[in-house]
């Protein structure tokens, strides 16, 4: 067995179990029971380096097996916390729980209980981190969520647990938010709503409108009911309650709110329980890729709600309309979080490479006068005289210039911009393009954020350090030059993306899924285990 073994462990585990071995020969029963519990600990804790430092740290004693008051409470509190993984909507297969009970219920010796409490510990190991900081790892299921996930240490884990309460241990762990408790009840009444057959028979009309009657309507109005926008009715007409309820319904989906069911507000309104539900399991565990302090001020741009908001103490105190990032995958939004540490005013837009070569040369190749708002500058920072260059002898890779617009009203960054450095050259700005915020989805620039209400956005952010923000940034504006402001408090920025949100009252809303990472989150989820309750067979 010891050459056996030999092959398998590492160098120090395996000479650890020697020096066991060695001691069965010299010590009574009851030691060399302990003996053999701690060899089995260290030989099973060997593939794990985490959980081995654990053990050894800890001279090899039990944590779940033994037979105190505490080690029953913390295999109690492990066994209730993996049985309530999937209401987190966690994948409960990956803690092999029914094959763990059966290793307990079989565990006859020493050695068997060895084995037991290292299986138990990675078991908590596992389940601790997906319900802290989730399931998955974002950057592998879409490039563009380039989330920096607040991993704690797992050996931590396993450390701080031995010292704590298990019950209160076990509650801390997943995010303690208010948009996830909402979230894990909005779970509950979906999964209910499932297994009563969800929201009926969907709506088949190509418009409906106030005025209208027949069987669409009808198939509208108890639609609503079952949503709980309607109260019961045998009304077959779209009156004006139920066009009250369709406008409730187009605010909590983040629709034009216009009393009117068209193709847009159709397509939500049909949309199945099940798909919300996997909505609500998707922002969960989102929920924990951000499950830290987000600071005491913080801003939040929520793609698929297209704004804004500043929020101090968990409140909501600034909200605007946004523009993000196209839907084609060069120019999507990515999602992350950094500091943002000043604004500059009368900003000269500096044009990345990749709109460079990518557009504008093309057009300079066709005209050399075209796209002449722009200064075009040598790798010195000299503007060039763009009669002199031939620009079809260069190519993506061999174009030498760089390119910049001047601070101006048609600025593309119009008259402000809010920087938080960041590797990926995203910021918020203001925007000359005024019109696209009248538009429901608004996903239209190169990866930036737009705002709408750029000029009162800094004036929230002036008022923490200037009596008179309002006037302090005009009188920077009207100088005409390009002007950093700093923050004397940096504000955290956080780019999120939720399509099943709570509203202040922690009510759950729903939005599109603009960019299609929701669905490639949910098929990664239920490739790892997580599967809808309630579904019918």
């Amino acid at each position: 067995m010891i050459s056996a073994l030999s092959s398998r462990l590492p160098t120090v585990a395996f000479a650890i179990i020697v020096s066991f071995c060695s001691l069965l020969f010299i010590l009574g029963p009851a030691a060399a029971e302990s003996v053999a519990f701690k060899q089995a600990v260290a030989e099973a804790a060997a593939q794990d380096q985490d959980i081995s430092a654990f053990y050894k740290e800890t001279g090899y004693g039990a944590i779940w097996t033994g037979k105190s008051g505490r080690e029953r409470n913390r295999r109690a509190a492990l066994m209730n916390a993996l049985n309530a993984a999937d209401s987190h909507g966690l994948p409960s297969e990956r803690y092999n729980l029914t094959a763990l009970e059966q290793q307990m219920k079989n565990a006859r010796t020493p050695r068997d209980r060895g084995l037991v409490e290292v299986a138990m510990s990675r078991a908590f190991l596992q389940y601790a981190r997906d319900v802290q900081t989730g399931a998955l790892v974002p950057s592998r299921v879409d490039k563009n969520i380039v989330r920096q996930v607040p991993y704690r240490d797992r050996k931590s884990y396993l450390t701080n647990f031995a010292k704590s309460s298990p019950k209160g241990f076990f509650k801390a762990l997943p995010p303690q938010t208010g948009e996830y408790n909402a979230l894990r009840k909005q779970k509950l009444v979906l999964e209910g709503l499932i297994a009563k057959g969800g929201w009926g028979p969907t709506v088949k009309a190509k418009k409906l409108e106030p005025g209208d009657s027949g069987a669409s309507v009808v198939a509208l109005r108890d639609r609503l009911v079952r949503m709980g926008y309607l109260k019961r009715t045998a009304t077959g007409t779209y009156d004006s309650t139920m066009t009250d309820a369709v406008m409730r319904f187009q605010a909590d989906h983040g629709l034009a709110q216009d009393g009117v069911v068209g193709q847009g507000t159709l397509a939500e309104i049909n949309t199945s329980v099940e798909k919300r539900l996997q909505s609500v399991i998707v922002a969960m565990e989102r929920e924990r890729w951000v499950n830290k302090d987000r600071g005491k001020r913080h801003i939040e741009v929520n793609l698929t709600d297209f704004t804004a908001k500043i929020i101090d103490n968990g409140k909501v105190t600034f909200t605007t309309r946004s523009v993000i990032g196209a839907r084609d995958a060069k120019r999507q939004s990515p999602e992350f979080s950094d500091v943002m540490e000043f604004m500059v005013i009368n900003p000269s837009w500096f044009v990345p490479r990749s709109i460079a070569i990518g557009e504008y040369l093309p057009e300079l190749q066709q005209n050399p006068n075209a796209v002449n708002h722009l200064i075009i500058t040598d790798r010195s920072g000299r503007q060039i005289d763009r009669t002199n260059v031939d620009f079809t002898k260069y190519t993506a890779r061999t174009f030498p210039y760089a390119m910049r617009q001047p601070p101006s009203r048609s600025n593309a960054l119009g008259l402000v911009k809010f920087m938080f450095p960041n590797k990926y050259n995203i910021y918020l700005h203001d925007t000359p393009a005024k019109n696209l915020f009248g538009r429901e989805t608004r996903a239209y620039s190169h990866g930036c954020i737009r705002l709408a209400d750029p000029f009162e956005f800094a004036y929230a952010l002036l008022a923490k350090q200037s009596n008179d923000p309002e006037g302090l940034f005009k009188k920077t504006l009207a100088s005409g030059t390009e002007t950093q402001l700093n923050l004397k408090k940096p504000v955290p920025v956080h780019i999120i993306y939720r399509t099943a949100l709570a509203n202040s009252k922690g009510q759950i809303q729903y939005r599109r899924d603009v960019y299609g990472r929701d669905g490639r989150i949910w098929n990664a989820l239920s490739q790892a285990g997580v599967a809808l309750r309630g579904v019918q067979g």
